[in-house]
């Protein structure tokens, strides 16, 4: 192979296959550009010191005529708060975590090594998966510094994934596994000109995953292709002995939805109150509206889903007092010698250690909620009734039902904007995510263009459980319009 590091996952594993290459190479190859061009972009947090063995293993495996799938002998990075049973710690990017190893893999990270796929490491983040400041930044951890856009190095990455999403542009890693809450996973791979999809809350098991809501959170797949995110969620979907949100999940080999023809008849509804934030995005999305009706959709107009002024005061109290409930017992499980139990020492460890914690900004989002009240408590149980209402009932479900729709779209995010480790991130007024986050429904962000070469994306939303189905939409729109141009040598927007 000319570039292995370039290759769709489809690609190596039949040059695998085929004895053009072996795993070994692939970890080198990785790990060769990383040295050479992880400097600029800080998405790579540590590599996995286990990784050569693995790969040696796996290679060993393939010679005595057994293979695991698609994935075995691909290297893969996933985020640094996903749990890894071995020698690399599981920190979410705080200084609190540094060094702190989990007590065993992660459900995701286990049914990626029994693929036979390659732990290479774990990426940077922003700081407990961006829950911590208002005005935080995206990408930045006080363990990790700030990530950068694979792009342009002086814009932001989008968050809080924003090392995976940049390792997979950058070609560091075959694909890369995120995480989301609210925009976590589609944000950074609309911002580094990636594919990302956000599965139904329960496809994806969350065990050994640290923890904001267990009403929103998933892992998920972001990768240079739909084709690779589809191959890496038939990997890590299915049930879960540990999470109870699983029961309804099963395995599926989701890239058999890769038919170029799935738009045709399809109907589609433009969520325009999504849009109209720039000028330029907008200009970008007719495009990708055209491509859809030139690839057989039916586009319904003027659709309205909810918008975060409507649902964020709601899912903050969600988000915060889950927080609190989820950390709370995600450290109390670790070993004895963790500095932190509890949200309490988190907040008196950073007040301690403040010129290396919080240098540019505070940890209100942590404050606040330890003063929530429970999972019991009136407040919290109304406001994810009303996050629920807004988002299922009155938001997708309605949509599609009214308009008989088999799915929404509306551009993913704003273009990249330049990091300001002051003020925070200048979100530029445009986001779909909430509604799929806070309903635990599927969303998948697709590259749709570029504004002055910054990436934008195209998000489609459907019902729960319909996660394969939207991968074959996305599939198709990606392989009609095909606007993903891969990122150039390292440098600033504004030079």
């Amino acid at each position: 192979m000319d570039n292995p590091a370039d290759a769709p996952i489809a690609e190596l594993s039949a040059a695998l296959a085929r004895g053009e290459v072996r795993s070994t190479d692939l970890v080198a190859a990785y790990r060769a550009r990383i040295e050479a061009e992880d400097a600029d972009f800080n998405a790579v947090a540590f590599l996995n010191p286990d990784a050569d063995a693995i790969a040696q293993e796996l290679d060993r495996e393939r010679a005595a005529g057994k293979t695991r799938g698609l994935l075995h002998g691909v290297p893969i990075l996933v985020k640094d708060n996903i749990a890894s049973g071995d020698e690399m710690m599981t920190s979410a990017g705080s200084l609190a975590l540094d060094g702190v190893k989990a007590v065993g893999d992660s459900h995701v990270v286990a049914r990626l090594r029994a693929a036979g796929a390659v732990l290479l490491g774990k990426t940077n983040l922003s700081e407990w998966a961006n829950f911590r400041s208002t005005r935080s930044s995206s990408g930045w951890s006080s363990r990790g510094g700030q990530v950068r856009n694979a792009y342009f190095t002086d814009r932001t990455p989008g968050g809080s994934s924003s090392g995976s999403g940049v390792a997979a542009a950058r070609g560091f890693c075959a694909a890369a596994i995120g995480t989301e809450t609210d925009g976590s996973i589609v944000s950074p791979a609309t911002m580094n000109s990636l594919v990302g999809i956000k599965p139904t809350v329960g496809l994806v098991g969350r065990s050994g995953i640290i923890p904001i809501s267990h009403s929103q959170d998933t892992a998920g797949p972001m990768a240079r292709s739909v084709a690779d995110a589809a191959a890496l969620l038939s990997v890590i979907a299915g049930p879960d002995p540990a999470d109870a949100a699983t029961t309804q999940a099963r395995a599926e080999d989701f890239t058999q939805y890769l038919d170029s023809g799935s738009l045709r008849g399809k109907r589609i509804g433009i969520a325009r109150n999504h849009a109209g934030f720039h000028e330029a995005v907008d200009t970008v999305f007719e495009t990708a509206l055209a491509a859809l009706r030139e690839a057989g959709a039916v586009l319904v107009e003027d659709l309205a889903l909810p918008t975060r002024d409507e649902t964020r005061p709601h899912e903050l109290i969600v988000m915060l007092t889950e927080f609190k409930a989820g950390l709370n017992a995600y450290l109390g499980a670790l070993g004895p010698d963790t500095p932190v139990r509890s949200l309490t020492d988190v907040i008196a460890f950073n007040e301690q250690h403040a010129d290396r914690t919080m240098p540019y900004f505070g940890q209100e989002l942590l404050l606040m909620a330890e003063e929530t009240g429970g999972l019991e408590d009136r407040v919290y149980r109304t406001a994810l009734a009303a996050s629920r209402r807004l988002t299922r009932e009155e938001g997708i479900d309605r949509l599609l039902g009214e308009h008989n729709l088999d799915a929404l779209v509306a551009p993913t995010a704003s273009a990249p904007w330049a990091i300001d480790l002051v003020n925070g991130d200048n979100r530029g007024g445009g986001g779909s995510s909430s509604p799929a986050a806070i309903a635990g429904y599927p969303s998948i962000t697709v590259p749709m263009g570029y504004v002055s070469g910054l990436p934008v994306g195209l998000s489609f939303i459907a019902g729960a459980w319909k996660d394969g189905p939207l991968i074959g939409l996305a599939h198709a729109f990606e392989q009609s319009l095909q606007a993903r141009v891969p990122p150039g040598p390292a440098r600033p927007f504004l030079a």
